[in-house]
């Protein structure tokens, strides 16, 4: 009986899976998102979606071709006519999406007195809000098919914040936060959750950041945070640039997360964020900021010459 077994499965296992999993990711036009449709796109067993806003697909379609399994459409993740029809239009043509991946992101560079509420609401629409609205949008369809993956690329922010990066660390904490509930509530119908934890990844993509009108160069290094900003930003570029990990790397993790079976749900992605995610778990509380902040450029004379801090 179990030799007779043992053929049956040999044959289960050898059998030609003609089934093309279905995948989604936002925010393709640069970085990750650009280095993982790459790769998926040589990947023929999968049927891929890849997105970015409208003014980004001229370079999408420039560096891609489309074909019967490989698909660009536009998508602004905070809008929601655009995410209801890409759904819409991917349902349609080939059925609903087997693994999203959510990776379309923006960061503020500004301390929490120079953001504005509007500011705020487009860091967590980008960041936050507009993923969980796709997520909510996919979910039906995972339940009922019975299996499924939901990934997010999140940041090592999402577990550690850093000065003049509030805004940023606050969304990819909600997100972080909202992922690990989704882990247990997906995790009974089949729904596999991950997030994708990088910290510094050799790429250009310090020089995308948004600046408030306060928090701008022009302005914010003659003020009361100068010193923030004139350390922090080349601090920021600088250990991106000594990063060994680049999008590429990062990319084949995903890849790891979507061809595994039962992945966890926090993937750190990059060396550092690695060190961050055992730091954080054994230094304890009362002494771990104060670490990091002596860690950070020229921390200690920050604000030296404005500030009013009283010595008792």
């Amino acid at each position: 009986m179990n030799f007779i077994r043992s053929i049956y499965y040999f044959f289960r296992r050898n059998k030609k899976n003609h089934f093309k999993p279905i995948i989604l990711i936002t925010g393709c036009a640069s970085g990750v998102g650009w280095a993982l449709a790459k790769l998926l796109q040589k990947h023929k067993e999968y049927r891929v979606v890849i997105t970015a806003r409208e003014k980004s697909i001229p370079k999408l379609r420039e560096g891609f071709v489309e074909d019967e399994r490989f698909w660009i459409l536009p998508l602004d993740v905070t809008d929601d006519s655009s995410r209801r029809s890409v759904i819409d239009q991917i349902s349609k043509r080939w059925g609903a999406v087997n693994v999203f991946i959510s990776n379309a992101g923006i960061s503020y560079r500004a301390v929490v007195e120079h953001m504005s509420p509007q500011d705020e609401i487009n860091q967590m629409n980008t960041n936050y809000i507009g993923p969980l609205e796709l997520v909510r949008l996919i979910l039906p369809a995972l339940r009922n098919i019975g299996r499924g993956k939901i990934i997010a690329v999140s940041s090592v922010s999402g577990m550690l914040a850093m000065p003049t990066m509030s805004a940023y660390s606050a969304s990819k904490h909600a997100l972080e936060g909202a992922f690990e509930s989704l882990w247990y509530e997906a995790r009974p119908f089949g729904i596999d959750v991950t997030l994708i934890q990088p910290g510094f990844i050799r790429s250009n993509s310090f020089k995308n950041v948004y600046y408030t009108q306060l928090s701008d160069p022009k302005v914010s290094l003659t003020g009361d945070y100068k010193d923030f900003y004139a350390n922090m930003t080349p601090f920021v570029e600088k250990m991106m640039e000594l990063s060994p990990t680049n999008p590429k790397k990062v990319a084949q993790k995903i890849l790891w997360v979507i061809k595994k079976q039962d992945p966890p749900l926090w993937v750190p992605a990059t060396w550092d964020a690695l060190i961050f995610y055992y730091i954080r778990r054994i230094l304890p509380r009362r002494y771990l900021l104060p670490f990091l902040y002596f860690c950070l450029p020229k921390a200690q004379t920050w604000a030296k010459d404005v500030t009013h801090k009283r010595h008792t």
